[in-house]
């Protein structure tokens, strides 16, 4: 089983050589295997769609596009975390990388450490992003139409005694933040947990990094903070490719 398996898949690398397709005889010479076995696996690649059969040659499949698709986003997502693991052990500090797409605040990648822990998502993230520098900081990103209907979605709400009050109080933090400001929050989504966000700019999607620190651990905030705004503009490229994800 492990033989057909490698020879399936020198079969597919001599396909991917040939953008233009290679027929079959092609194909096993370059692979090094007999015409039989080599016209037995294509039918099997054909069968589950990793090659396509045209004009009597081989080009590769959609299954096959599919796979290079997941291992390039899979290579982009490692980046992201190597990126994120760098930049935690500069500023001393768990490390959040979050983008807003399609109507949602997705957090792409996470850093911490078990003597500095992330906070903890005991509410939806996605939910609760007025309660959060994250969510604060990507939704002060939006133009008025797509923040209203985040908003519409997931209306203001309490998660802690210290959590903006309402979409009115909510509306008048935003508006008073300059572009690119830092957006800080003490107690409003974790008890015990202060958050900063720095808003990104990364094509035409909102982005941003965060933060977080225990409350007790406030006075550091500034340092961290400015500590990261130092050092994004080298990880934005690699960032930049969590877009596409």
């Amino acid at each position: 089983m492990i033989g057909s398996v490698q020879r399936a898949l020198r079969l597919l690398e001599a396909a991917v050589a040939h953008s233009g397709g290679a027929p079959a005889k092609q194909l096993a010479r370059e692979a090094g295997l007999p015409l039989p076995t080599a016209y037995h696996l294509l039918r099997t690649l054909t069968h589950e769609g990793y090659l396509r059969r045209e004009g009597g040659v081989f080009v590769l499949g959609d299954a096959a596009a599919r796979l290079a698709q997941g291992g390039l986003q899979q290579k982009r997502r490692s980046m992201i975390l190597e990126s994120l693991a760098h930049f935690r052990d500069a500023v001393g500090a768990p490390v959040y990388f979050a983008v807003y797409r399609e109507g949602e605040i997705e957090v792409v990648g996470v850093s911490d450490t078990p003597a500095s822990p992330a906070c903890e998502e005991w509410a939806d993230f996605r939910e609760t992003g007025h309660a959060h520098a994250i969510g604060q900081c990507l939704l002060a990103q939006l133009d008025e139409e797509a923040r209203k209907d985040h908003l519409d979605r997931y209306p203001v709400e309490a998660i802690t005694a210290h959590t903006v009050r309402d979409l009115h109080a909510l509306e008048s933090r935003i508006g008073a933040l300059g572009r690119m400001q830092t957006v800080t929050e003490r107690q409003e989504y974790a008890l015990g947990t202060v958050c900063a966000a720095i808003p990104l700019t990364a094509g035409d999607v909102a982005a941003t990094m965060a933060i977080s620190l225990p409350l007790h651990q406030e006075d550091r905030l500034p340092y961290v903070v400015d500590r990261l705004r130092s050092e994004v503009g080298a990880l934005l490229s690699t960032l930049s490719f969590s877009i596409s994800i």
